[in-house]
C-alpha cells in the first residue's frame, strides 16, 4: 500500500492528548472572549461554535502535530475556525493579539478565510458544501498546472467535513464526477458527530455513506470506537455491548451521555435478551471509567486515528468516517441544542482547571522544555512553507486585428477569439483553459476543443478518430486545454475558482474560462461568488441567453442575469452586441486575471445572428482604438442624430438591431434619436457612483455616452429585466421608459417572443413617442 503522506513524525499519545487539551481550551476561550469579554455596545449576537470546535479538536490535533506535511492542503469545516486559530497560535504562526479578535472588524474571520485571516487558510470555507469540495478542484488544478508548466509538489488535499454538511447536493455532484475517482491525493475526514444545527440526526447514516462513497470508487475507513470501548468489547458480554451501542438510535446515545452514572447503569443495558450480560459487564466499572468509556469514540482516540491515517491508499480518493461527540470534553457535549451554546462562567472556570490553564491568563503556549512544547516546535518546523513566487501572466493583446463581416453571433465570436488569440499571442493562449459542463458543442467551443484537445491525467483513445461524420474530436491527453465535466454547474464553478487561484497557490497563472448556458448562471452564482471571495479569478460565460433563445421556451430563457455585474463583488460584466465587441471585452477580461489586484468577469452572449456591418467599426486605426476603449469601458454611441436629439435609445446585446430600426422609423416621424450601444451596465454604474464621490472608477465614459449637450429622454431596452438599466434615468434628468423582460416566456419565433415581452421595434418606437416631450 502506498503511503504518500508519511511525515516521519511520531508523537507520544500522552503528548498528543496534552496538546489536544490546550487546543480545546484555546478554541473555547477564543469564542468566550468574543462573546463575554470584548465590549459589545450594540448587543448584537457575536456567535461562535464551541461545541462544533470541540467535536473535531482531536482530529485536527492528530493531523497538524503528527501527519501533515508542508505540501499538503486542508479545508477546515467552517465552525472549526477557532480550532485552526488555536493550532496556529501554538505553532507560533499567529500572535496572541489576534486571539481576542474573532469576528471583530479586521480580526479573525468567522470562518477560515484564504484572503482575510492573518494566517491565510488553505481554503476559504463557510458556504456549506463548497469548502468541502474545494480540495477536489484544487487537486485537479495542481495536476493541470503540473502537466503544462512543470511538476508541482505532490501532497494530499484534505477536507474536514461535518457529517451534516454531507446533506448538501454539491458534495455528491463532486464525488460522482468521473474526473474524481482517480485523485488519490483526496482525503475527506468526516466529523461524524450525528448532530446538525437544530437536532440530533434522526437516522443511522454511516452505512448509507459508506455505500455511497464505495460506489463512487472511494476507499472508506471507519473509525468508530476508541481503545477503552474496544477493551470492554473483548471482555465477556462485550459483544453484546457492542451490538447494543451499534443498534441504538443517535438520539438515545446522545441522551445517555447526559445521564448521571446511576441512571446510565440502569439504561445502558437496555431491555433485550442481552441486558443482563451488559449489566454484568459494566457493574465492576467505577463511575469515571463507565462515563469515559461511553464517550470513547474513535474520532477522539489518537491511536485509532493514527492507524486510520496510515491505512490510507493513495491510489484513489479516501473518506475517513470518524465517530465523534459534538461538544466533546465540554459540559454541553451531546446536547441537541449545543450548536451555538456558550459555556457559563462557572463551566468556563471548570474547563480551565481541567485543562491546566487560567481564565485570567488564557493565551498561554507550553512551557519551554516540556514534551508538548517540543512537539509544537517540531510540527512548526515540519509545516513551514516556502513563500510562493508570483509570476506575472503573459501580456494579452487588446485587439487581434480582425474585423468580422457578414452575419455572426456573439457566442460564435467566443470560440473564434480563442483560436485567434492562440495564433497571435501563443504565450497568452497557452495559459487559457476552458471548462464546460457537457455543453462544448452547443456553445461553439468545438473548433477550440479540436485545436487544443481535452485535458486528462492520462492519454485516452479517440474511438471515433476515423469516423468521417464525427465533427467534434475527443482527444484526451495531459496536454489538453479544455476540461469537460458532467452536467453540474456547481462543479464547473468550483473548478473554475481553483483554476483561477493557481497564480497565488502555485505561482503559475492560468486564464480560466467557464462556459455554461446562461439560464443556469443563477444556479452557479453562489459557489462562483464564493470562489471570487476566496481569491479565484476567472471568466464565466453565459450563453445562449435571454428570451432570444425563443424556441426553447420559458424554461431556458434567463431574465435576471444581466444585472449580475451590478451586484456581484470582484466581477466585471459585459454583454456585447457584435462579434468584435465580444473579442475586445473577452481580451480585456483575460488581461485582468492572475494578478494581485486582478478581477473576474462575466460575459453574457447570444446565439442571435446579427449583421456585423451594423457595428460600423471605424477603418481608421486611431478611431478603431477609440471605439475599442469605449466598448471595454461600458459602451459607445452607435448612431447620432443630426442636431439635438429628441430621445436617446440605449440598447444592450441582442436588441441593438431593434434599437437601430426604431431610430430609423422615429426619424421618419420627425423624432431625432441617438442610439447608444451599452456593453457594460456594471462599468457605467460604477462611473455614475464615482461621479457622485462614491468610488474611484473613471467617469469619462459618461460624457462619451451622454454628453451634456445631447441630454434627452431615454428609452432603455435589453433582453433581460428592465431594472438593469433603470439607473440611467438619473443621468439625463428627463423622462425615461425601461423595456425588458419581467415575466416567464414561452416557445415561439423571435418576432413573436419579442412582441410578447414588449421589446420589439414597435414597442421601442411607442415608448420613445411616450417619453418625448413634443411642443
Amino acid at each position: 500500500m502506498t503511503t504518500l503522506n508519511e511525515s516521519g513524525t511520531t508523537v507520544g499519545l500522552d503528548v498528543l492528548k496534552a496538546v489536544e487539551q490546550r487546543v480545546l481550551w484555546l478554541s473555547t476561550a477564543v469564542v468566550d472572549h468574543a462573546n463575554r469579554v470584548r465590549p459589545n455596545p450594540s448587543g448584537l449576537k457575536v456567535g461562535g461554535h464551541q461545541a462544533s470546535s470541540a467535536s473535531i479538536t482531536s482530529i485536527m490535533t492528530a493531523l497538524w502535530f503528527e501527519h501533515l506535511r508542508p505540501q499538503d492542503r486542508v479545508s477546515v469545516k467552517p465552525h472549526a475556525s477557532p480550532v485552526l486559530h488555536a493550532i496556529e497560535f501554538l505553532l507560533g504562526q499567529l500572535g496572541e493579539e489576534h486571539l481576542t479578535t474573532l469576528r471583530s472588524f479586521g480580526g479573525l474571520q468567522s470562518y477560515p478565510s484564504r484572503t482575510k485571516d492573518p494566517v491565510p487558510a488553505d481554503y476559504s470555507t463557510g458556504s456549506v458544501g463548497i469548502g468541502a469540495t474545494a480540495p477536489i478542484w484544487g487537486a485537479l488544478s495542481r495536476r493541470y498546472v503540473g502537466g503544462h508548466f512543470g511538476e508541482q509538489p505532490q501532497g494530499r488535499q484534505y477536507s474536514l467535513v461535518g457529517d451534516a454538511e454531507l446533506d448538501e447536493g454539491a458534495v455528491w455532484e463532486a464525488v460522482l464526477d468521473p474526473m474524481v475517482q482517480n485523485l488519490g491525493e483526496i482525503v475527506w475526514i468526516v466529523d461524524f458527530n450525528r448532530q446538525s444545527l437544530d437536532r440530533v440526526v434522526p437516522v443511522l447514516g454511516a452505512d448509507r455513506l459508506r455505500a455511497l462513497f464505495t460506489a463512487a470508487g472511494w476507499q472508506v475507513i471507519t473509525v468508530k470506537y476508541g481503545a477503552a470501548l474496544e477493551e470492554l468489547f473483548r471482555r465477556p458480554g462485550g459483544e453484546a455491548l457492542r451490538n447494543r451501542i451499534d443498534s441504538m438510535t443517535n438520539a438515545e446515545y446522545q441522551r445517555l451521555l447526559r445521564h448521571t452514572p446511576e441512571k446510565l447503569r440502569a439504561l445502558l443495558p437496555g431491555t433485550g435478551e442481552d441486558a443482563a450480560r451488559i449489566a454484568a459487564l459494566i457493574d465492576p466499572l467505577d463511575d469515571v471509567a463507565l462515563t469515559t468509556a461511553l464517550r470513547d469514540l474513535g474520532g477522539h482516540d489518537h491511536a485509532a486515528l493514527r492507524a486510520a491515517f496510515h491505512e490510507i491508499d493513495d491510489s484513489r480518493p479516501t473518506v475517513v468516517i470518524a465517530y465523534t461527540v459534538k461538544g466533546h470534553g465540554l459540559p454541553t457535549e451531546g446536547h441537541p441544542q449545543n450548536h451555538s451554546a456558550l459555556l457559563t462562567a462557572g463551566q468556563f472556570e471548570e474547563l480551565a482547571a481541567r485543562c491546566g490553564t487560567s481564565s485570567s491568563e488564557p493565551w498561554q503556549r507550553f512551557e519551554p522544555g516540556t514534551p508538548a512544547h517540543e512537539a509544537c516546535g517540531r510540527a512548526a518546523a515540519r509545516l513551514r512553507r516556502d513563500p510562493v513566487r508570483l509570476a506575472a501572466p503573459p501580456a494579452v493583446p487588446a485587439d487581434l486585428g480582425r474585423t468580422p463581416s457578414g452575419t455572426a453571433t456573439t457566442q460564435s465570436a467566443l470560440g473564434r477569439t480563442l483560436l485567434d488569440l492562440n495564433r497571435v499571442a501563443p504565450e497568452a493562449g497557452a495559459r487559457v483553459v476552458t471548462v464546460s459542463p457537457d455543453v462544448s458543442s452547443s456553445t461553439n467551443l468545438g473548433g477550440w476543443v479540436n485545436k487544443v484537445g481535452i485535458w486528462s491525467t492520462a492519454e485516452g483513445v479517440d474511438w471515433f478518430a476515423d469516423d468521417a461524420e464525427t465533427i467534434l474530436h475527443w482527444r484526451e491527453r495531459p496536454t489538453g486545454r479544455h476540461v469537460e465535466l458532467g452536467i453540474a454547474e456547481t462543479n464547473l464553478v468550483g473548478l473554475l475558482g481553483e483554476l483561477g487561484a493557481t497564480w497565488s497557490r502555485w505561482g503559475e497563472p492560468l486564464l480560466p474560462i467557464g462556459v455554461l448556458y446562461d439560464p443556469f448562471v443563477s444556479r452557479a452564482l453562489e459557489p462562483w461568488s464564493f470562489g471570487l471571495y476566496a481569491g479565484g479569478q476567472s471568466i464565466l460565460v453565459g450563453t445562449p441567453s435571454g428570451v432570444t433563445l425563443a424556441p426553447e421556451g420559458g424554461a431556458h430563457q434567463s431574465i435576471g442575469t444581466p444585472s449580475i455585474g451590478l451586484e456581484q463583488p470582484g466581477c466585471t460584466t459585459w454583454e456585447p452586441a457584435f462579434a468584435l465587441d465580444t473579442e475586445w471585452c473577452l481580451l480585456a477580461a483575460l488581461g485582468q486575471l492572475g494578478l494581485p489586484d486582478g478581477s473576474s468577469a462575466y460575459l453574457r452572449l447570444s446565439t442571435r445572428p446579427v449583421d456585423q456591418t451594423l457595428a460600423a467599426v471605424p477603418a481608421d486605426p486611431a478611431a478603431r482604438e477609440r471605439r475599442r476603449r469605449q466598448v471595454v469601458a461600458g459602451g459607445y454611441a452607435l448612431r447620432r442624430a443630426s442636431g439635438t436629439p429628441d430621445v436617446t435609445l440605449v440598447a444592450m446585446g441582442a436588441l441593438v438591431p431593434e434599437a437601430l430600426q426604431a431610430a430609423t422609423r422615429l426619424d421618419a416621424l420627425g423624432v431625432a434619436a441617438d442610439v447608444v450601444c451599452l456593453t457594460s451596465p456594471d462599468l457605467v454604474f460604477r462611473a455614475v457612483q464615482a461621479r457622485a464621490g462614491r468610488g474611484n472608477a473613471p467617469t469619462w465614459i459618461l460624457d462619451t455616452l451622454f454628453p451634456a449637450a445631447r441630454t434627452a429622454p431615454l428609452v432603455t431596452v435589453l433582453d433581460g429585466h428592465p431594472h438593469t438599466l433603470a439607473f440611467l434615468a438619473g443621468l439625463t434628468r428627463h423622462g425615461a421608459a425601461h423595456l425588458g423582460v419581467s415575466a416567464f416566456g414561452q416557445s415561439g419565433d423571435l418576432d413573436s417572443v419579442y412582441r410578447h415581452h414588449g421589446i420589439d421595434t414597435d414597442s421601442i418606437v411607442g415608448a420613445a413617442l411616450d417619453v418625448t416631450v413634443r411642443p
